[in-house]
């Protein structure tokens, strides 16, 4: 339904945490390299991560190959900071819905391109941000529910 792309995740355990909700909203997960970890079988099976060949999962190269094999690819970026708040945005199924890495969030390149894309989660501003893992649940459920969670019970 839709699309959250982490771009260049560096905790395996937050990645882990988003594939299970995207697993579980029947949305597809697509990742950026490079990541912090790797994804090979043996390291997903130290992570607890038994139900990763369940998910929708794309991988890219870098942030060209993403958008050269997704070109018609509705994107939002969830940053904090500036932006509007992701509840004013009107989601469509098949939206793309991206997320920056834990420590350095989305580099300041796609931020410029992409201005008037940038969505953001009301915070204190006293602390850093919420978990990368929360913060894609809070609005991949806001998107799920504007379209009714449409294949969910």
């Amino acid at each position: 339904m839709f699309n959250i792309v982490l771009h260049q995740p560096e905790i395996p355990h937050n990645t882990g945490a988003i594939g299970r909700t995207c697993l579980m909203t029947n949305s597809a997960l697509h990742l950026v390299h490079p990541l912090g970890f790797f994804l090979d079988e043996r390291s997903l099976k130290r992570s607890g991560l038994d139900y990763w060949h369940k998910i929708s999962v794309r991988e890219y190269m870098n942030f060209k190959d993403f958008l050269d094999k997704n070109p018609q690819a509705n994107l939002y970026l969830a940053e904090s900071g500036d932006g509007q708040f992701y509840t004013d945005v009107n989601f469509s199924p098949g939206d793309y819905i991206m997320f920056g890495s834990e420590t350095t969030g989305i580099p300041k390149s796609i931020m410029d391109k992409y201005s008037n894309r940038i969505i953001k989660i009301p915070m204190a501003d006293e602390e850093r941000s919420l978990n990368l893992s929360v913060s894609v649940g809070i609005v991949l459920y806001e998107a799920l529910r504007q379209n009714g969670f449409t294949g969910l019970m």
